[in-house]
């Protein structure tokens, strides 16, 4: 058998420029060894397989080094050089703290560091997984750290920083290590691939290093596996099919039957997924991705956020050119609630089916709203053409009789209440203070201003029971003590005098003695009728008024007058009275 050598070892960089999706981190060592400006000590950290030990021993190489090059790289051929190749250096010493923890490891490595270098500048310590030592070892080691002879560097590294204590960490310089781009994974494996000979698809290498999540040794070590399963051709169904992921493809079948409301695809699609041995939850989750993939190509200032193929990258594109904010954030919203709810579902089946039928419904939904504000629009400007015409006539009537000194024809406020519309509260044209330059159109147009956002409401949403005129006097009765209940016992009163009639179109006409009470009741209209509408389930109810000609009534207003109504039926409270010292005027 030959000695094969993995990949990660076999391409593990041995120089500055070779580290992949580190560059922050590498110049600023590559700048510190040019100015001569090196820490005592470094603490490397940060996920796993992103370069830590190999930058420390690169590190390690390159100080030592008797030739440094002008880009700060080792040169190779120098003793210190060669002997680190061949893993023969006496200046560097590896130690593993996940086996050698203990208080006696960190003395023999601080006896150590006070012996001078046989060949070269210094004494490098590299300590990997330094988070596994003991407390007691890093107390230990704590002075040595802080205070090491000249000729000692100490390089530490971990994957869990929080487990190393405070005074260690103050005593180091930091370096957090990030994770490797799946662009940058995908072009080392692009490299990894032509130097071993074998042809590879550019899509099946993103998929390795999106599955790798930023580790650039998974990768290689994913590479090595799907190699060996391949035979030298590695193309994206053999990724697929080997790693079980659910192809993408699937993800724009899926998107396209929801734009296209198409349930019937939907429910086939999903169940060849599920033939396929994938699980809904992954279903669920991979969907939300790619929608989130979606939202993400809409703009060119977010799409550096996808990290696709470029072949990839243009579905993506034409796929958003489909798809709507509007669809996309509800969209994205129904799936996040599927996958909370999933772990809880009893039917997971059906929750996610019932998921993606309210996903594709929400076109159909925008496309109802948009229609019925369209003819609730063209209702109101019919509305208010009409009423503008016939109020303007009103006008002209008024102003004619006002050149005359005559009372102008028209009875109470009845006309005008059937031209306006139901959302704008009724003029009265008999007030008292009726002033002699009122306008009626400006008022009216003043009025509609206010009541914009009442006329876009959605006649979907208005309630629209129907009821008798003897509900609708029981329900009266409730009115009338309604108001007495707010304090406004002469309101009561007045709507207790006549009893209202119902009108076509859910209009209720209260005839009134005077326009004293008609101005009473035009005050709190407002009030009566949102009761009116709750109590009813009606929210187009309206009501007019009616003064009837010669209809004063002996309504008691006064407390006198109350009084006297009062001893209309009993006839001894004059007596109490009397005996009280009572003043019925108070």
């Amino acid at each position: 058998m030959s000695d094969f050598i993995v990949s990660a070892r076999k391409y593990r960089p041995s120089t500055f420029n070779a580290v992949v999706g580190q560059n922050s981190i590498t110049s600023t060592l590559k700048n510190a060894i040019k100015s001569n400006q090196l820490a005592q000590s470094f603490l490397f950290c940060g996920p796993r397989g992103v370069g830590k030990t190999s930058c420390a021993r690169i590190l390690a190489k390159t100080i030592n080094c008797e030739n440094i090059s002008e880009n700060i790289e080792a040169c190779n051929e120098c003793v210190s050089c060669k002997s680190f190749n061949e893993n023969a250096s006496f200046n560097v010493h590896e130690l593993d703290a996940a086996s050698n923890n203990s208080v006696d490891d960190i003395r023999r490595l601080v006896d150590q560091v006070r012996f001078a270098p046989q060949i070269g500048e210094y004494n490098i310590y590299i300590i990997d997984e330094v988070h596994m030592l003991s407390t007691q070892a890093f107390n230990a080691f704590l002075k040595t750290l802080e205070e090491p002879p000249k000729h000692a560097k100490f390089i530490l590294a971990t994957t869990e920083k929080h487990k190393i204590i405070p005074t260690i960490l103050s005593r180091c310089q930091i370096f957090d290590f990030k994770r490797v781009g799946v662009n940058d994974i995908s072009n080392h494996l692009a490299f990894v691939a032509k130097s071993e000979g074998i042809t590879a698809e550019q899509e099946a290498l993103h998929l390795i290093a999106q599955k790798s999540d930023g580790s650039l040794r998974d990768s290689l070590s994913l590479f090595d596996r799907l190699i060996s399963f391949s035979e030298k051709e590695l193309s994206y169904q053999s990724v697929i099919e080997h790693l079980n992921i659910l192809d993408y493809e699937y993800y724009f079948k899926v998107t396209a039957a929801l734009l296209k409301n198409d349930i019937n695809l939907l429910l086939l699609l999903f169940n060849e997924i599920l033939d396929n041995g994938f699980d809904g939850h992954h279903f669920i989750i991979g969907l939300s991705e790619h929608l989130r993939d979606i939202l993400v190509a809409k703009d060119e200032s977010t799409l550096q956020l996808l990290d696709k193929g470029e072949a990839l990258q243009q579905r993506y594109l034409e796929q958003s050119k489909l798809c709507e904010l509007s669809f996309l954030i509800p969209a994205l919203s129904l799936c996040n609630e599927c996958d909370m709810q999933y772990k809880q579902s009893n039917n997971k089946r059906l929750l996610v089916e019932l998921s993606l039928m309210r996903i594709s419904s929400i076109l159909h939904q925008m496309a109802e709203k948009k229609s019925h504000k369209s003819f609730v629009v063209s209702l109101n400007d019919q509305k208010k053409q009409v009423s503008v015409e016939k109020v303007t006539e009103i006008d002209e009537k008024i102003e004619k009789a006002t050149e005359s000194h005559k009372k102008p024809e028209i009875e109470s406020n009845s006309e005008i209440a059937d031209l306006t519309p139901k959302s704008i509260p009724r003029i009265s044209l008999s007030s008292k203070k009726k002033s002699k330059t009122i306008s009626i159109t400006a008022a009216f147009k003043q009025m509609n201003e206010k009541k914009d956002v009442e006329e876009e409401i959605d006649i979907s949403k208005l309630r629209n029971a129907d009821f008798s005129a003897t509900r609708m006097l029981e329900t009266w009765k409730e009115v009338i003590a309604f108001v007495k209940q707010m304090g406004k016992s002469n309101l009561g009163i007045t709507l207790g005098v006549f009893l209202p009639e119902l009108k076509d179109n859910h209009v209720i006409e209260l005839p009134l003695s005077n326009h004293s009470q008609v101005e009473m009741l035009l005050e709190e209209k407002y009030m009566i009728l949102e009761f009116l509408r709750n109590k009813l389930e009606n929210d187009y109810i309206e009501i007019t008024t009616k003064v009837i000609k010669g209809g004063e009534s002996n309504i008691p207003y006064t407390n006198k007058d109350k009084f006297a109504k009062m001893m209309e039926q009993n006839p001894h409270l004059e007596t109490l009275r009397m005996k009280l010292g009572l003043d019925p005027d108070y």
